[in-house]
């Protein structure tokens, strides 16, 4: 009696198992490049190549209603972590999620070319799964969230036939504006508290792509921010302000003072309010900003990646599909 108790048991236990994870997962990478970039002024200042490709996840429901778009890393982003914490919701509500990556390992999307490998392998999923083109949303936080600004600001500033409909935005706690980056980092360096691998890395691939400093190439540097303090113009601002957009932020304030020395303005929430008051200006009524508090975040560490994993995935897709429906249904 036991053994068919046990042996019953374990049958329901598969039948959950399989309903819980019978989304379907397509992985499509290249063969891995045996090169590396130059990432600073050392000898071994050098990353390799990553995979090129990316990871959709499609939902057991025949009808896809919409798809979330992630711009991860393959490798130093740990393939998909931020996507994956997505899957269950985005099954639940009929959305496929697509992550994407280019083959340049820690892109900031500097180059026309990183774009245009995101924008073919976005292509190649939409087209070979038959994804629909209409309620894509862009997520992501650090560099996942300031590859999408700068992926829609190529296209629609691109001439090309492939252009994605986008409906919103979900901003999560990363850079806007890089002159007020490259000065944090300046400090760090010149005040040598804190490990200062990131700073003379993020400066160097800044002066080196943008050709100089914000004080001798100011315009590249506007050019490359979706917001900047610095720039009266900001005309960056207008290609997002007919989408929604929902921005998480953490302070952490006290946090970054004690471990890093930091002031307010070495703070991403500068840019995400700075970029949520000049949408509203711009007559953008569909921003929200949610900020976490110390009791919504019970990790030690206060990164952006921190952030994303604290934030109520629940409630955040509720908040996606409000976009997606009409107010009255």
């Amino acid at each position: 009696m036991k053994t068919n108790f046990k042996l019953i048991f374990l049958i329901i236990l598969f039948i959950s198992c399989y309903e819980a994870f019978s989304q379907k997962i397509v992985e499509q990478y290249k063969p891995l490049k045996n090169d590396s970039i130059r990432i600073g002024k050392g000898d071994k200042d050098f990353l390799p190549f990553i995979k090129s490709g990316y990871t959709l996840m499609l939902p057991k429901a025949k009808a896809v209603k919409g798809v979330l778009i992630f711009l991860e890393d393959s490798e130093y982003d740990k393939k998909n972590r931020s996507a994956k914490q997505m899957y269950q919701q985005a099954d639940k509500n009929s959305f496929a999620i697509l992550s994407v990556s280019t083959e340049i390992p820690l892109d900031f999307y500097f180059d026309k070319s990183s774009m245009l490998s995101a924008e073919e392998l976005i292509k190649e999923a939409f087209f070979k799964h038959n994804l629909p083109n209409e309620n894509v949303f862009f997520l992501g936080a650090s560099l996942v969230g300031h590859r999408a600004m700068r992926y829609i600001k190529y296209m629609k500033e691109s001439p090309a036939d492939f252009q994605l409909n986008i409906k919103g935005i979900v901003m999560c706690n990363f850079t806007l504006d890089f002159t007020r980056k490259w000065h944090q980092h300046e400090r760090d360096i010149r005040i040598n508290k804190i490990n200062l691998w990131e700073p003379k890395f993020m400066n160097y691939m800044l002066e080196t792509h943008l050709k100089g400093t914000p004080e001798t190439a100011s315009r590249h540097y506007h050019d490359f921010s979706s917001y900047s303090y610095s720039n009266p113009e900001n005309n960056n601002v207008d290609l997002y302000k007919d989408y929604a957009i929902r921005a998480y932020a953490e302070p952490a304030i006290n946090y970054r003072l004690k471990r890093y020395f930091r002031t307010l303005y070495e703070n991403n929430v500068t840019d995400i309010v700075g970029f949520l008051a000049e949408l509203n200006l711009r007559g953008n009524e569909n921003t929200e900003l949610i900020i976490l508090q110390p009791d919504d975040n019970p990790s030690k560490k206060k990164n952006t990646q921190a952030t994303w994993n604290a934030i109520d995935k629940e409630e955040m897709i509720k908040w996606i599909l409000k976009q997606t429906t009409d107010s009255n249904d």
